[in-house]
């Protein structure tokens, strides 16, 4: 009887192991801000495919050379199939008069994989479906941007610069989590800089914080002042009269929200005064309400010999991660369409 249920045990062990692996997912493939689209060929070579891939085939904002949003593949609706399905950012488009009366979209998250982001665009007509993606066009792509930075933000959370977490702590009582490369530091009056200290591809981090004087100071020029001065204080150049300056030409601001609270960004381009160096920044503007501060936190890149585009996503996903004192919860960046729930969509399947 013991040799019996030694020889028992083995077998419920390995069935309950495949019972609970046809309930696993698995996990997304495909690297950050690769996009699939599922639609026919004759349809995505049509006018109206050709208008969702232009709004795909866009240049990162604010680089100081172009540098595409997204990697776009496309699939035929015959081929979306188990090796397919469970690419990480899916476009799922759906044209048929008989079941849509409006263009709409929706998204629903970990369908066929796990970190998985699944997009529908369902449209009565191809024309509408046309339109549709010309007036959505920034819709589109801030949101598939989200959910990449949502993304970033979890693997900072795991893995992150030590020094970037405790300094930021000591110098602001904020929380913080920047790349792990981040390991060098410069300290000053309010003020940190971490970087990876590198010739080439040297990311960079700066916090540092004024007083807060009211909403009227949410402007590029009054925020642009606080950026120069702040930096050329802090970061001078190798000779005297170089320093930090933000190219005003190629800097733009915009309200966000961050933790569900008001912050303006601003994004372009820096160059060090009578200097060759130069390269993209992205900031977040955040007023701090019990120390009645604005705490402003900062990715910068300087590689001229490099492409930009994931250094400053990364930077830029680090910036979200800041909490300000008061805050005791993280919030994931919130998406800009509507959400479908998991449970909606089986019972849709089951219909």
């Amino acid at each position: 009887m013991k040799r019996l249920i030694l020889l028992i045990l083995p077998i419920m062990a390995m069935l309950a192991a495949s019972c609970e692996k046809s309930h696993f997912l698995p996990t997304a493939s495909g690297r950050p801000y690769e996009v699939m689209v599922v639609m026919d060929s004759v349809d995505w070579k049509a006018p109206h495919g050709r208008a969702l891939f232009d709004v795909l085939d866009t240049d990162v904002p604010m680089l100081p050379q172009s540098e595409r949003s997204f990697r776009i593949s496309q699939c035929e609706r015959k081929d979306f199939d188990r090796i397919l399905n469970i690419f990480r950012n899916i476009i799922m488009v759906n044209i048929d008069k008989t079941q849509y009366t409006r263009t709409r979209m929706k998204f629903t998250r970990d369908k066929y994989a796990m970190e998985q982001i699944v997009l529908s665009i369902n449209s009565p007509s191809k024309e509408e479906f046309r339109q549709f993606c010309i007036d959505h066009r920034q819709e589109i792509v801030d949101f598939l941007t989200k959910m990449e930075m949502n993304r970033l933000v979890k693997d900072l959370k795991k893995e992150n610069s030590k020094v970037t977490r405790e300094l930021a702590k000591e110098i602001f009582d904020c929380k913080m989590h920047a790349p792990k490369e981040l390991t060098s530091f410069k300290k000053g009056k309010d003020f940190l800089w971490t970087s990876n200290n590198t010739p080439s591809g040297m990311m960079s981090i700066v916090m540092y914080s004024f007083p807060y004087e009211g909403p009227q100071i949410f402007n590029k020029e009054y925020l642009t002042q606080k950026r120069d001065s702040a930096l050329k204080a802090n970061i001078p150049g190798e000779k005297p009269g170089m320093f930090m300056k933000t190219d005003t030409l190629c800097t733009v601001v915009k309200p966000i929200v961050v933790h569900k609270q008001y912050a303006m960004e601003m994004r372009g381009l820096w160059y060090v005064e009578n200097d060759c160096m130069g390269g993209p920044y992205v900031s977040h503007h955040r007023v701090d309400t019990e120390n009645n501060r604005v705490i402003v936190v900062e990715g910068f890149v300087y590689a001229p010999e490099k492409m930009k585009r994931g250094m400053i996503r990364r930077l830029e996903g680090s910036l979200y991660t800041m909490m300000l004192p008061e805050e005791q919860y993280f919030m994931e960046i919130t998406p800009n369409i509507e959400e479908e729930k998991k449970d909606t969509l089986a019972k849709e399947e089951k219909k």
